[in-house]
């Protein structure tokens, strides 16, 4: 019989998806002070494989990616989703209904979602993203969040799967992945 060991720890990461450049630093700046300090992090990419998020979030969005410098437990996960979730809220509530100091008076017109903060992990093999939303490839974690293996990686590469979201099946994040799961496995 198998006995239960202690995970190895994993390098959080988080994918954030924003259309007002005027959101990216106050959520980069809440981000770290929760998480603490980013070690990697990506370009902006364009959002533009799905149009799922535009009756919240507006066009022209963007997709971008950091890591932390500490490892975590990956059992963490669930907390960071909630965290992320109460941050999406506060940030919604601020930008939506009064001028907030950190937004220009000449900032695109609101949007009911400025922010979609999605909390994950990195580690040799795998990228793993939380939700709460409930599909079959999900696997349910406690307090309404579940986790699923968005991608995985093998000796050719980042392999994604059937329910893979179409912007991560693309090979544009592949790059910075790469450098992430590298960074990872140093240590």
């Amino acid at each position: 019989m198998a006995a239960p060991h202690t995970p190895e720890f994993v390098t959080p990461l988080v994918a954030l998806l924003y259309g007002q450049e005027a959101h990216y630093a106050p959520v980069k700046a809440a981000l770290e002070a929760a998480y603490g300090p980013v070690d990697l992090e990506s370009e902006a990419f364009p959002f533009d494989r799905t149009e799922y998020y535009e009756p919240q979030m507006g066009k022209g969005l963007k997709r971008r990616f950091f890591t932390f410098a500490r490892k975590r437990d990956p059992a963490e996960l669930v907390a960071w989703k909630l965290e992320s979730n109460e941050l999406e809220a506060r940030f919604a509530l601020e930008w939506t209904e009064t001028v907030s100091p950190s937004l220009p008076t000449t900032a695109a017109p609101r949007v009911l979602r400025p922010v979609n903060i999605d909390p994950g992990y990195i580690t040799a093999a795998k990228l793993v993203l939380a939700s709460t939303k409930d599909f079959a490839h999900r696997i349910y974690m406690r307090d309404g969040i579940y986790a699923e293996i968005t991608l995985m990686h093998r000796k050719t590469g980042w392999v994604s799967h059937d329910f893979t979201f179409p912007d991560f099946k693309a090979p544009t994040y592949h790059a910075f992945l790469d450098a992430a799961r590298a960074r990872h496995m140093k240590g």
